[in-house]
């Protein structure tokens, strides 16, 4: 099952960008063996139109435009179910041994997700109950995904 980030925002270089790629590195070959990745993102730039609703409208489009029409979509918003690492990886799992041939994590921008994405979403995650940037989000999901791949495999790197 190939993995997606979809996101709003591009990651310039600096602590951020090489957080996200620390993990991502890590993410195809370890889920190589379980069926998972590769890890590819997707970003987009920020909607510069006047109003929330007009830019919510448009970056949703716009992803939804570049992500492969066959993809699963996990939209990721505060007020989204709240998972354990585990529970993360179960999902991963899940999705896997369904059939399913992307999965797509999708991060909206300073004003949140699209109805579009919603919409669409198969299921809605949070990522904390906290806002997080969107940069961070964006470290915070790889390292999760990298988790749940280790804890499919048996990996020793969640400890709990």
């Amino acid at each position: 099952m190939h993995l997606t980030i979809g996101a709003v925002g591009k990651l310039k270089a600096g602590p951020d960008r090489d957080l996200y790629q620390r993990y991502a590195k890590r993410v195809t070959p370890a889920g190589k063996a379980l069926g998972l990745g590769p890890l590819a993102c997707i970003e987009i730039s920020e909607s510069r139109k006047g109003s929330a609703k007009e830019r919510r409208f448009e970056e949703g489009g716009t992803l939804l435009a570049k992500i492969p029409d066959v993809s699963t979509l996990v939209a990721l918003d505060e007020k989204g179910d709240a998972h354990t690492s585990e529970q993360f990886a179960r999902l991963l799992g899940k999705q896997r041994d369904a059939g399913t041939s992307n999965l797509c994590f999708i991060i909206g921008g300073p004003d949140g997700l699209g109805e579009a994405i919603g919409e669409k979403a198969a299921r809605i995650i949070s990522l904390s109950t906290l806002t997080l940037p969107h940069g961070l989000a964006r470290v915070v999901l790889v390292e999760q995904v990298y988790r749940a791949v280790t804890i499919l495999a048996g990996h020793p790197y969640h400890r709990s």
